[in-house]
């Protein structure tokens, strides 16, 4: 198969993550911070040490700001519901996913005033557009770094220095970007940062994370056992614990750091060049096909590696299917659980066939895809 969904999980993982998963489950398996036996100290290690490699990626100064979670979905709704309050007032963008979009759509709902600064048709935000809606008190900027639609790259770094100049405070969802862009928080000016562990991290599903900033407090949405302090009532403020009530992903985070070792090794602008240069590869390709359209910024540079494209003659998911059946090509037709991008762009409500390499994607993977549509594309005609 050739596969190009790596928006929505990265395909293939580096060899090691399943090692690691096996290794954590016959040699490691205890419940960290629980016990004091072997097992349980080597789970402990395990987990600290996946901690300090994602402190490495994101230019962290204190790992223990950084609490694991399900998915960017998770992260992103501890951040939202233990920051926001009544009263409060929250920006958003018109690209948003859904892990952001219905969080504060029931937020609205309990006293939450939120604004949504509307994208261009290619998916850019004007900086103009954010200052004016940051005119009246704000609370909180919650926004995605890249699209998972139009692939368009928003100017994380000076949308946050905005709104700390308004008084608010930063939240970045790096779905699409953790492992495949640089972030670095503090140069960023990043006070919340949400992420995957299932993408461009390269880790098994069910692994993510959320980086608090030290002068932001989230209330808990979970509480419970943390392994600490459990003479007191009250769940413990101390991060990460505040943060991870229960045991966690152990064995998925085994994984994680294995996947954040190589990541590292290799160098997420090693990736990002090699992406870019893919992404370019296939743009190019699908312009020689006048009956496709492809939707986002025009060059490669300003995007992460997702091309969404509309075929005339096509439903996407009928297109969708055609390629996986007939080609061996896993692309994800639809909305993309991002309905709010497809008005943006003009694809509500058909949504767009969604085409994304990863690091592990070579050319011949990207001229396969472009042949099987030019193919399909001439029998449309």
């Amino acid at each position: 198969m050739t596969y190009l969904d790596n928006a929505a999980t990265s395909f293939p993982k580096p060899p090691a993550v399943a090692q690691a998963i096996a290794d954590f489950l016959t040699t490691s398996a205890g419940n960290p911070g629980r016990s004091g036996h072997g097992l349980a100290l080597a789970a402990q290690t395990v987990v600290t040490d996946t901690r300090r490699l994602l402190a490495s990626l994101f230019r962290v100064r204190d790992p223990a700001r950084i609490a694991f979670a399900l998915n960017a979905t998770d992260a992103l709704n501890m951040a939202l519901w233990g920051l926001l309050r009544p009263g409060d007032r929250v920006i958003t963008t018109s690209l948003e996913h859904n892990a952001v979009a219905r969080p504060l759509n029931a937020l609205a709902k309990r006293g939450v005033t939120v604004e949504r600064v509307a994208c261009a048709p290619d998916g850019t935000l004007d900086l103009d557009d954010l200052s004016r809606a940051l005119a009246a008190p704000t609370r909180l900027v919650a926004m995605l770094h890249a699209s998972n639609v139009s692939g368009t790259i928003l100017p994380a770094r000076e949308a946050a220095a905005l709104a700390h100049t308004h008084g608010a405070l930063f939240l970045l969802d790096a779905a699409q970007t953790a492992g495949a862009i640089p972030i670095d928080v503090e140069e960023m000016g990043l006070d919340l940062l949400a992420f995957p562990g299932h993408k461009g991290l390269l880790g098994p599903t069910g692994t993510g994370g959320l980086y608090v900033a030290p002068h932001v407090h989230l209330t808990p949405m979970r509480q419970g056992g943390t392994g600490i302090r459990s003479d007191e009532e009250r769940h413990p403020e101390d991060m990460p614990e505040a943060l991870e009530a229960g045991t966690v992903n152990t064995v998925g985070i085994a994984g994680l750091g294995a996947a954040l070792r190589y990541l590292l090794e290799r160098g997420v602008t090693d990736v990002q060049a090699h992406e870019t240069a893919l992404t370019a590869r296939l743009l190019d390709g699908l312009a020689d096909i006048p009956c496709v359209r492809t939707h986002g910024p025009a060059g490669a540079c300003c995007r992460v590696a997702t091309v969404s494209l509309s075929l005339e003659g096509w439903e996407p998911v009928d297109l969708g299917a055609v390629l996986d059946s007939s080609f061996g090509i896993a692309a994800r037709p639809g909305l993309h659980c991002a309905p709010l991008a497809h008005r943006t762009l003009g694809t509500y409500p058909q949504g767009t066939l969604r085409l994304s390499p990863g690091c592990f994607t070579s050319e011949e993977d990207i001229d396969r895809a472009v042949s099987a549509l030019r193919e399909l594309a001439g029998a449309g005609t």
